[in-house]
């Protein structure tokens, strides 16, 4: 199975250089490194060219970004990965091994949420819980057929034919993309947190403190819930 990685990028300029020291060494290599640059104003585009990753241009926006990036994709799998997350060295293993699994539509890493002094148990704890409890309390019909909530930096991953079945992700979300995917791919498979840690930056926790990030978390997920979808971004701002 080959298997494309895509990037959706705006403004990654000081996250790259670390991603491309973890992208060196996993084994085996994936076929292929994909960004999607939303329109970066930094350095980020030459940053990945000089990686030999493959760039593509999109209008700004994650789920457009991310059905652009899946379109161009030449894998029959794909990981979604954010320029500050950092999959284990054996990652392309694990997406082979849970894709052969036929039920499964869609599946995840386990993220640790990690910074350069700490690592914040927390929040790594409640990010876990929510994957059960936000499809429990929300959606308990999917639950029940194997729905469980991934989010972006969980490293999620599908097959590529199945993603472009469904529609992919919602083009006018800026956040919540993944939210709407599980919805989607729930009705091919299961969709499944694999037990395998994959390391995430704590970069919004630092900029914001660990109670506000925690409620930004909860009140933006609330909202998606409710059904509101209109500027939902506003709630979210960017961290860079």
């Amino acid at each position: 199975m080959r298997i494309s990685i895509v990037i959706p990028m705006l403004n990654e300029e000081k996250a790259l250089p670390q991603l491309a020291e973890v992208l060196g060494r996993l084994d085996p290599a994936p076929f292929e490194v994909l960004c999607v640059d939303g329109g970066s104003e930094d350095g980020s585009v030459g940053l990945a060219e000089s990686y030999g990753w493959r760039v593509v241009n999109s209008a700004r926006g994650r789920g457009l970004q991310i059905n652009t990036g899946v379109e161009a994709a030449r894998g029959e799998a794909v990981l979604v990965l954010h320029a500050d997350t950092y999959p284990p060295a054996d990652a392309m293993q694990v997406i082979v091994q849970t894709l052969s699994d036929p039920r499964i539509a869609l599946a995840s890493f386990t993220p640790v949420i990690k910074g350069s002094e700490k690592t914040r148990w927390g929040t790594t704890a409640h990010n876990w819980a929510k994957t059960w409890y936000a499809p429990l309390l929300f959606r308990p019909l999917l639950f029940l057929r194997g729905a469980r909530l991934l989010f972006g930096d969980h490293g999620m991953f599908f097959r590529r034919h199945q993603f472009l079945d469904v529609g992919g992700c919602d083009p006018s979300a800026k956040v919540m993309e993944e939210v709407d995917l599980c919805a989607k791919l729930v009705e091919l498979g299961r969709v499944k947190l694999v037990p395998r840690m994959i390391e995430t930056s704590d970069r919004r926790i630092a900029e914001w403190g660990a109670l506000k990030a925690n409620w930004t978390y909860l009140k933006v997920g609330f909202l998606w819930a409710m059904g509101v979808r209109e500027r939902l971004e506003r709630h979210y701002p960017d961290v860079r």
